[in-house]
């Protein structure tokens, strides 16, 4: 573990830099590696009686996303005065002499992130009732603020969002389909989400991958605390993230499906809500109609199976990071039969 973080922590030159830009804390430096997600490096540090969180991009990932945890950092300092449920920003760095890559720092909270399996401190009933609640509750706060009175009202282009998407993801496929296999089922789902595209049905600040294992709980009663990962943030249509974050929710009292996700396998249990129920609890805190969800679940289904896929073939070629991708070969085409089915209930 200690290999893993001088690879990318150099720890004396931390706390060189914190200490020119924070109160000096007795004792030492410490840094623990935080071992969830394949995306950014997250890393824990303690230095006296402070506790905090310290992202950087992947090691050799420096261009051209060099300036993701600047921009995170960005989001979460913007938002610190909303009201939106994120962790405080405490001080960020784009000095690669420092451990070699920008990163920042942000409060450690405590709390739990749901992950593999329930833990047992949320297992009655009525916090599986709150766990989507407060889900999709901190969601609707987010997509209520007032980007435009902000630091953030630069944060992304407001109009053309959907079309972006499409093409975005369009071209990703045409990419990766050619290193992997034929799948005409998903490019039937391209057509189809083409074809329905609705317009924007709001802008907003998109978190760009909300999902449960990206906030955190505390218990006795459950309570979504904060709000991590956004890299992926953006301005946007609000309905993006709805439909991603139900994507990663399961059927409850149906077999679960076979999602990517070991959320899916949890939310699936008896007590949760359902993807409908939650649906209608947004809509209800927003005022926004979901006429057109079914094509926003399509879009974020289409969108992950595309990810996905691209993962299977870094599989494929033997340069995945991820240990599960080998089971992306069976898991992309459920999704894209997921799809389907979304697009013959929109019928």
């Amino acid at each position: 573990m200690s290999q893993q973080i001088d690879a990318l922590i150099d720890v004396a030159k931390l706390e060189t830099f914190l200490r020119g830009k924070l109160p000096a804390q007795d004792g030492d430096l410490t840094v623990e590696k935080h071992q969830a997600g394949f995306s950014n490096e997250t890393f824990y540090v303690s230095w006296g009686p402070k506790q905090w969180v310290l992202r950087r991009p992947p090691r050799g990932d420096i261009l051209p996303t060099a300036h993701d945890m600047l921009r995170e950092f960005r989001v979460l300092s913007g938002l610190a005065a909303t009201g939106v449920r994120v962790p405080r920003p405490v001080v960020a760095c784009e000095d690669l002499a420092v451990i070699g890559a920008p990163f920042y720092l942000m409060e450690r909270l405590a709390g739990v992130v749901i992950r593999e399996q329930l833990p047992p401190e949320f297992d009655a009933m009525s916090d599986r009732k709150r766990i989507g609640e407060e889900l999709i509750d901190a969601l609707a706060e987010l997509h209520a603020v007032r980007w435009q009175e902000t630091a953030l009202a630069t944060l992304g282009k407001p109009e053309g969002f959907l079309p972006r998407q499409l093409r975005r993801w369009a071209g990703q496929l045409e990419l990766t389909l050619p290193r992997t296999r034929p799948l005409p089922g998903l490019q039937e789902v391209s057509e189809w989400l083409t074809a329905h595209l609705p317009e924007q049905s709001a802008t907003s600040i998109v978190h760009g991958d909300y999902k449960l294992d990206n906030v955190m709980f505390t218990p006795h009663p459950a309570k979504l605390v904060a709000i991590f990962d956004w890299e992926m943030a953006t301005l946007g249509d609000p309905l993006a993230d709805l439909g991603w974050v139900m994507t990663y929710w399961g059927p409850t009292g149906d077999p679960p499906e076979p999602e990517p996700k070991e959320s899916n396998h949890i939310t699936s249990q008896p007590g949760f809500h359902s993807r409908e129920e939650l649906v209608a609890r947004y809509e209800e805190k927003t005022g926004r109609t979901m006429k057109h969800f079914a094509f926003y679940h399509c879009l974020a289904v289409w969108k992950l199976a595309i990810i996905l896929e691209g993962l299977y073939r870094h599989y494929i070629e033997g340069t995945a990071s991820n240990p599960k991708a080998n089971e992306f070969e069976w898991k992309v085409p459920q999704l894209v039969d997921r799809a389907h089915r979304i697009m013959a209930g929109a019928a």
